[in-house]
């Protein structure tokens, strides 16, 4: 049920935000939901293999994988993701990188 709710008001906004005049308008939209969009298909992702995978390919290790990206990686990613729209973080990550 809940997967479906997501499915339907992401297709609602991006039906809306494809209505949107302004080009500009457009990218400043996506660029709000696309990360967004990631990080829940990471998470309901992650969920649906744990619960609907068969269990011949169950394994403890594979378990704990798919926990860690279920229960840590998606609030770790949120924040680095929502920084780097910030134009002085990027800038200064990349400057970073051209100097190692």
């Amino acid at each position: 049920g809940c997967f479906v709710f997501i499915v339907v008001s992401y297709v609602l906004v991006f039906r809306a935000v494809l209505r949107m005049p302004s080009v500009q308008g457009q990218h400043k939209a996506f660029s709000t939901c696309l990360p967004h969009l990631a990080v829940v298909s990471l998470m309901v992702s992650t969920a649906m293999f744990a619960y609907l995978k068969p269990p011949s390919i169950s394994s403890p290790s594979l378990d704990l994988v798919v926990s860690l990206l279920y229960s840590i990686v998606p609030p770790a990613a949120n924040p680095l993701i929502y920084s780097m729209r910030n134009w002085e973080l990027r800038d200064s990550i990349r400057t970073l990188l051209e100097y190692t």
